[in-house]
């Protein structure tokens, strides 16, 4: 039963909500960008990730981003028709499905180049500042799933 006696802290103040909302309107300032490029944002996440490093199983992609990979799979097939990926068996396992950019998807990568100067031009930040408050929230992240458990933190990149 909940009790009065520690009513909730009002949104405004709640490290949650700031995280949320910067989140928000930073996919708002990428947004003109990714129309332009024909892309959604979690569309961009899967092909960043793969721009790094091409050829990944579904599953290695979905632990990257804390997503389940059936969340990814319609994502993934609307990459493909867009003729942004491909999706292959592994012939070594042919349960696991690997996910290679094509020739497209791979020359889009020059064009997204534009999204952090989208980010500065619209934060007023420098580019030393957002390095650090990107480093700080990737350190908050990860204590906090170190301690409550839910992602693999041996699977994603850690620079």
């Amino acid at each position: 039963m909940m009790t009065t006696d520690n009513p909730p802290v009002p949104l405004d103040d709640q490290l949650c909500y700031a995280i949320y909302s910067a989140g928000i309107a930073v996919q708002r300032a990428y947004k003109p960008l990714l129309d332009e490029l024909g892309l959604t944002y979690s569309q961009y996440l899967v092909l960043n990730i793969l721009w790094r490093e091409d050829g990944q199983p579904i599953g290695r992609i979905a632990d990257q981003l804390a997503l389940e990979s059936s969340t990814l799979t319609p994502l993934l097939k609307r990459l493909e028709a867009a003729g942004l990926v491909s999706r292959t068996r592994n012939p070594s396992n042919e349960r696991q499905v690997v996910v290679a950019l094509t020739q497209t998807g791979r020359a889009l990568q020059a064009r997204a180049g534009c999204l952090g100067d989208a980010l500065l031009e619209a934060s007023g930040q420098s580019p030393a500042a957002l390095a650090d408050l990107n480093k700080d929230i990737r350190a908050l992240r990860d204590a906090v799933y170190a301690n409550v458990g839910g992602w693999d933190l041996t699977t994603r990149e850690t620079t």
